[in-house]
């Protein structure tokens, strides 16, 4: 372990750290992505593992983005492009990263952490839960019908990349008080809206379609055609990457204009949210060929901190007994006591109520997780009779916790 140095990069090591990521996903390089890519990151928030031979052969990231929890938002550390190089696994390098990166976080002001995980199993190991969970859809439109609203509303087509800021009022509207969705910069949008050919994998550009409504654009599309067809005819795909839309209306005239665009037969989607409305629109939502899927992975930094960031819909008066074994600063007994809008979560030597491990109170802690399903899977125990179910109350949420785009 002596040939081995952890440090952020220097600017000249950016091309070897996104290479290094690069190939473990299996990606080729494109200087255009890259450039775009280097925009999203600040270099002191880079990890990297480095070789005295081979350069650097571990990546790590995180970027400082909001993100919507129950009843507001707060600072969150994404974790993103996490790697080791091939030649250098079993070594205990991804440990060695992890660890560091999460006492370096837990020493500033984001209270958690969240990502996407490649494999579920690694980061369970330190402490991540999963928060939320998806929904993909590979219709058959010719099978679905979606009434049209009587509103006065309509759809226009924008021009990518001019549209950006009209989609980024949008954007910022509907997501309020949506758990799991993350802001967005400048540098955000832009990745969002580029259009590389590498990404297009034989698809269309990217496309943007807006509804205008009554008080103005109020909800957006983006999304592909993917053409084919046979003897019976064209058999394209609409590959919807994005869906947002503030009201009801607009949701419906969207939805309904992707799943009757002309020569298609399909519509693919993969990141609806549990209460997607477009599940009790339809005519007939199994032929939405609907599949489970995880989604956003969050991690507690600092327990107290993370607790008091967030609404509860209950009151709820509990000990938690709580496991931490690589943040031993959130470990130990808490009392969260929540009456009307006061909130109070400090240490206590009293007799806990309720004990689970962080992994469990960060899969929890968006509202999508109830903490009584955890506890039918042996995940929570109740030391206290009487006392899970108010508190599996207090941590739910009127809204399903969603993330639309992988970072």
């Amino acid at each position: 372990m002596d040939n081995y140095e952890l440090r952020p990069i220097t600017e000249d090591e950016v091309y070897a750290f996104q290479r290094c990521f690069e190939k473990a996903f299996g990606h080729d390089h494109h200087s255009d992505e890259a450039e775009l890519e280097r925009e999203l990151y600040e270099l002191g928030r880079t990890l990297a593992v480095v070789h005295e031979r081979d350069g650097v052969v571990g990546t790590a990231l995180s970027l400082r983005r909001e993100l919507g929890v129950p009843g507001g938002v707060v600072p969150a550390a994404h974790v993103t492009a996490v790697s080791v190089s091939g030649t250098h696994r079993r070594r205990g390098l991804l440990r060695r990263m992890m660890t560091r990166q999460l006492t370096e976080l837990a020493g500033g002001d984001e209270p958690v952490a969240a990502l996407w995980a490649s494999e579920p199993p690694i980061y369970g190991r330190y402490g991540y839960g999963p928060a939320s969970y998806l929904l993909s859809f590979d219709a058959d439109n010719r099978e679905l019908a979606l009434p049209v609203p009587d509103s006065a509303g309509y759809l226009r087509e924008v021009d990518l990349p001019d549209a950006r800021e009209l989609l980024a009022g949008i954007f910022d509207a509907a997501r309020a008080g949506r758990p799991g969705m993350s802001g967005r910069r400048g540098a955000d949008w832009r990745a969002v809206t580029a259009d590389f050919e590498h990404r297009r994998r034989g698809r269309s550009g990217l496309r943007a379609v807006v509804h205008e409504g009554a008080d103005g654009p109020d909800g957006y599309a983006l999304y592909r055609i993917g053409r084919g067809g046979d003897a019976s005819g064209p058999q394209g795909t609409v590959h919807v990457e994005e869906v947002v839309a503030a009201g009801l209306d607009g949701y419906r005239r969207l939805w309904g204009y992707l799943l009757d665009v002309d020569l298609t037969r399909r519509v693919q989607y993969d990141f609806a949210a549990l209460d997607e409305p477009l599940l009790h629109l339809v005519s007939d939502p199994r032929r939405l060929s609907t599949r489970l899927g995880d989604g956003l992975w969050l991690r507690i930094l600092d327990l107290p901190a993370a607790l008091a960031a967030r609404s509860y819909p209950a009151d709820v008066d509990v000990v938690l007994d709580v496991t931490d074994d690589v943040l031993p600063g959130n470990a130990g007994r808490w009392h969260l006591r929540v009456a009307g809008d006061e909130l109070t979560c400090e240490r206590t030597d009293a007799p806990a109520d309720v004990a689970l491990s962080i992994g469990e109170l960060g899969a929890a802690y968006l509202g999508g997780t109830p903490l009584a399903s955890l506890a039918l899977a042996g995940r929570v125990r109740e030391l206290t009779a009487g006392t899970l179910v108010p508190l599996s109350a207090a941590f739910g949420w009127h809204r399903a916790p969603v993330s639309i785009e992988v970072f």
